[in-house]
């Protein structure tokens, strides 16, 4: 007998899709984050030889296993890593900058649309410029967890657990690591300080969701 779950998810999934090819995303859908991995490694980046590579912070990126492939030594890409915390945060600071102007832009989405609207709230604002321009491609990883009804429901997803999530796991000191709920605080340590919502992909193709039938990132 079929599991009825990812029965479920196969068709809510197809769905997506068509709504973001709609909306002009290049869009994928795989089973899990191993086939994400392949698909990005094995198909998308290949044709982009020698560009430059370069992340926005996501839990579905390190999930996947891309940025680990894309730091080993012999990968035929000039990476921008945006992830190393060990640097000082001016030298952060400007590979966040330089970021914007690579070749392909890797990263997550806090929460997708069914109707294919990719809505996000960052802390520096990095993440969310690359995906609305700079990068020439953007490659969107997004587990089916993120998936949501409307834009108000994203947001309600966005505030109420991504955010209170990533803030417990960064050791932020916000009232939502103690409540699970947002405060709409004024903490130095607030990471909820820039939106953005992508109706559409511009030019077409440019932004490519990977659709992931698991549950992944936060």
């Amino acid at each position: 007998m079929p599991n009825p779950i990812e029965q479920y998810w196969n068709i809510k999934l197809e769905k997506v899709k068509e709504k973001l090819e709609n909306n002009n995303f290049e869009a994928h859908i795989v089973d899990n984050a191993e086939e994400a991995h392949r698909l990005v490694m094995g198909k998308i980046l290949t044709k982009y030889e020698n560009a430059t590579v370069s992340f926005g912070g996501s839990m579905s990126v390190v999930g996947a296993g891309v940025y680990e492939a894309l730091k080993k030594s012999g990968q035929p890409y000039n990476i921008i890593d945006t992830f190393d915390h060990t640097l000082p945060d001016e030298k952060k600071w400007e590979l966040r900058r330089q970021a914007l102007l690579s070749d392909v832009f890797i990263t997550g989405t806090n929460a997708l649309t069914e109707d294919g609207t990719l809505v996000n709230l960052d802390a520096f604002g990095n993440r969310v410029a690359a995906l609305a321009f700079g990068p020439h491609n953007v490659v969107v990883i997004v587990g089916r967890n993120k998936v949501v009804a409307d834009e108000s429901e994203a947001i309600a997803r966005i505030k109420d657990y991504a955010a209170p999530v990533n803030n417990i796991r960064l050791g932020r000191k916000t009232p939502c690591t103690k409540t699970a709920s947002c405060h709409d605080c004024n903490s130095p340590d607030r990471i909820c300080n820039v939106w953005t919502i992508n109706e559409k992909s511009f030019p077409a193709g440019r932004i490519k969701v990977i659709l992931v039938n698991d549950d992944l990132g936060f």
